[in-house]
């Protein structure tokens, strides 16, 4: 398979696009004047929007909840509505959505809801405190908005770490004009579970605050290693071309190497393909369609079918590598928008993308395998067209090993490419920050949740927009741009979260086309609330 020749060119393509010039435009001086979140300009373009005339009223009531993991698992969590993932919201291109959400949480917990990938306006976007104050407890919020790009997306809060709950659910936009043929479909939600299991997300946050200067390991303070990533030491990194033979289910599955006494930090996670450090939290867990390998969720239907699978990765803190075995997947959208039709055997998933595949299915019973990147963890769902019996939860397809492909060998579908244009702005946008004191940052800076337009990155409308991702980290980064959906490179793919691996540049464009005050973050949930976020405000 030459797969070692295939995983240099894709790690070497995951940082390529955009490497040239880096023109820096960041603002100085004094704040210029904003546009509001709730301005008349936002209303404007609000207007200009297709509707169909159609609204879907809902509620989501996020409560405390006692949710069945599979196998006799269980977990003491927050939920929508008690469900783990939170019940599907479909609708149609143009269609408006009128969902309160109900804050039942407890402990005073604030809460928000931020629609995933959806370019909407600006005050619905639910992100706190730039768009909204959080939600208290015992209080109701409607959030009113027009979807008007078909596409896989999903919903989840925008307070703490809230994420790392089972706070999240698809939302699907169907397109009444459909081009794709298919015969069924199925939504998929990856997720990294440690919640009632081991521990707490905020644990989790407190615990990595205090950043690995002190764990007192007896590491050597002068390694590069030591001062800006995970100390490798005698852990020996995971080679996963080789040494991956799936996972029991039990709770130390996700632990690699030594823990030098902290219950959450993962030490040893090591992924060639996110270009070293693997992640940073211990997952006794990985869900897929909120159940464990060993009791999967199952996809009954019958042989010859050809299937849509959107894949949603909801997780805080781990990429997936997603494999159907027996089966070649042909992508054909990534984070909702069309891609030029690629076929593989697996597909690498971070945190926040999204991806949709065709696979035509065999007569049989076969694995859907998430691999948790780096981990040495799987989870796993089944597609069962026949008799048989179900896989074994240490299954793992030679398809993981295949030819595997990242959005960064994609290309957009030509309907939804950018023209060609030169950028109006451009704006660099340095990853920094390291794991010694696990102080995430973006251009040297934490986010400043109490003055939220301290150090906007600014924007005005109209303009093509360049942001340049310089990751100066040892770590990878999905960054994730609210209300846009910008082109990767020149011709890459249309996304709103994107890879950026360490030491790497990757430059995306989008057009300032919805004017307000729009968060730029990194979607490992704990990177974010340590401060890797950044305001991109359009100027008044």
């Amino acid at each position: 398979m030459n797969s070692m020749n295939r995983r240099s060119l894709l790690l070497a393509g995951l940082g390529a696009a955009g490497a040239g010039a880096l023109a820096a435009c960041s603002s100085s001086g004094s704040t210029p004047a904003l546009i509001s979140p709730s301005g008349a300009a936002v209303a404007a373009a609000d207007k200009k929007r297709t509707k169909s005339g159609r609204t879907h009223e809902l509620t989501l009531t996020a409560a405390q909840a006692m949710v069945d993991l599979g196998a006799g698992i269980t977990a003491r969590t927050w939920a929508y509505s008690g469900q783990l993932p939170g019940k599907e919201l479909r609708v149609s291109v143009g269609d408006a959505l009128a969902a309160t959400l109900s804050n039942q949480l407890p402990n005073q917990t604030t809460t928000s809801l931020h629609w995933h990938g959806i370019a909407l306006r600006n005050d619905m976007d639910g992100a706190p405190p730039a768009t909204q104050a959080a939600v208290r407890a015992g209080r109701n919020f409607t959030y009113r908005f027009t979807a008007d790009a078909p596409g896989t997306y999903f919903f989840h809060p925008h307070v703490g770490v809230q994420l790392d709950r089972g706070l999240y659910a698809p939302l699907i936009v169907e397109d009444p004009r459909e081009p794709l043929s298919y015969d069924e479909e199925w939504v998929v939600v990856l997720d990294d579970w440690l919640d009632g299991v081991t521990g707490t997300p905020d644990d989790v946050f407190a615990e990595l605050r205090q950043g690995m200067g002190g764990m007192h390991m007896g590491e050597d303070s002068s390694s590069p290693s030591s001062s800006s990533g995970h100390d490798m030491g005698d852990m020996g990194g995971m080679d996963m071309s080789s040494s991956m033979d799936g996972t029991s289910s039990s709770p130390s599955a996700s632990s690699s190497g030594g823990s030098g006494g902290m219950k959450f930090m993962l030490m040893g996670a090591q992924s060639r393909l996110l270009g070293g450090d693997a992640g940073d939290v211990k997952y006794p867990y990985h869900l897929i369609s909120g159940r464990v390998p060993a009791d999967p969720a199952v996809f009954r239907t019958k042989p010859g079918k050809r299937i849509r699978l959107r894949l949603i990765n909801a997780g805080a803190d781990t990429a997936y590598r997603v494999a159907l075995g027996g089966h070649k997947l042909t992508i054909t959208h990534t984070d909702g928008f069309p891609v030029r039709h690629q076929q593989a055997d697996a597909l690498l998933i971070g945190m926040g993308e999204r991806y949709d595949v065709l696979v035509t299915l065999d007569d049989g019973v076969f694995p859907l395998v998430a691999l948790a990147e780096g981990k040495n963890a799987t989870g796993m769902a089944v597609i069962r067209t026949g008799s048989g019996s179900t896989p074994k939860v240490t299954v793992r397809p030679t398809e993981l090993d295949g030819m595997l492909m990242a959005a960064s060998q994609l290309h957009a579908a030509d309907d939804v490419r950018l023209a060609s244009k030169k950028a109006d702005r451009a704006h660099r946008i340095e990853l920094t920050g390291g794991m010694m004191t696990y102080n995430w940052t973006i251009n040297g800076k934490r986010f400043d949740m109490n003055n939220p337009t301290a150090h906007p990155i600014t924007v005005e409308q109209g303009q093509r927009v360049r942001l340049d991702f310089v990751n100066t980290t040892t770590m990878w980064h999905p960054m994730h741009l609210h209300g846009h959906t910008y082109q990767v490179g020149s011709g890459g793919p249309r996304k709103d979260t994107t890879i950026v691996l360490p030491k790497k540049t990757v430059s995306v464009f989008f057009d300032a086309d919805n004017p307000g005050q729009w968060m730029l973050h990194c979607h490992n949930a704990y990177h974010g609330e340590a401060g890797m976020m950044a305001l991109v405000a359009y100027q008044a």
